[in-house]
């Protein structure tokens, strides 16, 4: 029988707790995010039998492993197959790199994978116990447009989303702001990093307990089991066998997608190195070179924007898989075991200058259509590449991602290449659609008097 799984924090002064007090929770009272006490196996016949598999069978398999003992296998298959009902394509670039497009959802983002199927688990829960909702989140680009239109018409959820104002592109924002119901969205004069220390502190905050508060960022272990699955999903497309070892690049911002990559290496996935690809907020890279670390404040505006994050809350689950204690400021208690680290991780920066190199080389050379997220991807994974070239031989399988349609940057595209990217149906229209959004000063008063006089 297989044991249930509990979940820690990673500042290791809250009890454990069940994946569905987790889910709900968000955030563990002592201001640390949720781990599972252990991490599940997939054996390489498992894996192996994944090829004849689609994406939902995959994702199923793979999620039961963790949850199969909170809820009903029936129950879990129905919101899988509910929520993965779009392509996820693997698009060969040379030799035996492939870009993994996870764009093809709702939202034209990868933050759909994650967004839909936790949605699904969370009005599971709620229904079950009769209960509501109030949930949390900050974006800095793709994951509130995700979480609005995946929690948007739910009676028992409220959602309030946080962005910084001029930081996301009028797509983007207008695929949150055009919803309306229960969906309400807040325009920050701040950063990123400044909206997502305002929900953290409505977390902590004891005169808020009435509103029963809850997160679906990627600090939500329920954001991140979803994220495991595309990785088991595109290895069983692309390898050859079992034996076969992959290198993923992943584009970095908030850290929940690489967590994802993370948890399929010590699932069984034979990843041999993941290439943890950020723009110019550098405080990983760093950190990966001087064991230290200093979070950037604040976060530097790019292109790439939903990569801009000066502090990412999930690097605290990194931290506590190779041995060490991050709090949620940063502060590094325990150091991890950087050695082992680098064995499995190679990290660099892209400026913007080469994401925009990037973008237009990757055009001209491939026909590949990048946008920035992907092109920091791309650019990081030539980087690798070219410092280690050995690992470079034409049975090696790369897979680098990208994480947003590219018709969602259309300034820089048709900038760079000259070309408007045509719109996916998830994308027209939205130029008519009126907006409600409400701005707000970086001011937890201010904050909190909202929540208090609407909720």
């Amino acid at each position: 029988m297989a044991v249930k799984i509990k979940y820690y924090s990673t500042n290791l002064r809250s009890p454990e707790v069940s994946f569905s007090e987790a889910l709900l929770k968000g955030l563990a009272p002592d201001g640390g995010l949720y781990m599972p006490s252990c991490i599940p196996g997939i054996s390489g016949d498992e894996i192996s039998s994944f090829r004849s598999m689609n994406y939902a069978d995959i994702a199923f398999h793979v999620s039961s492993k963790f949850l199969r003992e909170d809820l009903p296998s029936a129950d879990l298959e129905k919101i899988v197959k509910d929520a993965y009902d779009f392509p996820v394509p693997l698009e060969h670039v040379y030799e035996n790199k492939y870009v993994m497009r996870l764009d093809g959802g709702p939202t034209a983002s990868f933050k759909d994978f994650a967004a839909r199927m936790m949605g699904r688990l969370i009005n599971y829960y709620l229904q079950k116990d009769k209960r509501r909702l109030l949930i949390l989140t900050a974006t800095s680009g793709d994951t509130g447009s995700a979480i609005a239109n995946a929690f948007y018409g739910l009676d028992s959820i409220q959602v309030v989303v946080l962005f910084p104002h001029g930081e996301v592109t009028a797509r983007q924002r207008k695929q949150m702001t055009t919803l309306g119901k229960n969906i309400r969205i807040l325009s920050l004069n701040g950063k990123f990093d400044d909206c997502q220390a305002l929900v953290k502190q409505a977390f902590n905050d004891r005169d808020l307990d009435y509103l029963n508060l809850s997160s679906a960022n990627s600090i939500n272990i329920g954001r991140l089991i979803p994220q495991i699955n595309y990785y088991f999903y595109s290895f069983a497309r692309l390898a050859h066998n079992i034996e076969d070892e992959v290198i993923f690049s992943v584009p970095s911002g908030n850290f929940g997608d690489m967590m994802g990559c993370m948890f399929a290496k010590s699932m069984g996935l034979p990843v041999k190195k993941v290439v943890i690809a950020t723009n110019a907020n550098d405080e990983f890279p760093r950190m990966m070179e001087n064991q230290t670390y200093h979070k950037i404040d604040p976060s530097i505006n790019c292109i790439s924007s939903a990569m801009n994050v000066g502090h990412p809350s999930n690097l605290a689950r990194l931290v506590a898989m190779y041995g060490g204690v991050m709090d949620e400021k940063g502060e590094l208690h325990v150091k991890p075991d950087f050695n082992r680290m680098r064995s499995d991780i190679y990290s660099c920066s892209v400026s913007d200058e080469l994401t925009r190199e990037t973008i237009k080389s990757a055009w001209e050379k491939h026909n590949l259509l990048l946008e920035p997220h992907g092109a920091v991807g791309w650019s990081a994974l030539e980087k690798f590449i070219d410092k280690y070239p050995g690992m470079n031989n034409p049975n090696q399988l790369f897979i680098s991602l990208e994480t947003a349609h590219p018709a969602k940057f259309p300034g820089e595209i048709t900038s760079i290449l000259g070309i408007d990217p045509p719109l996916p149906e998830s994308l027209k229209g939205l130029e008519n659609r009126p907006e409600f959004v409400q701005e707000l000063r970086k001011d937890y008063r201010e904050f909190k008097t909202f929540l208090q006089d609407n909720y």
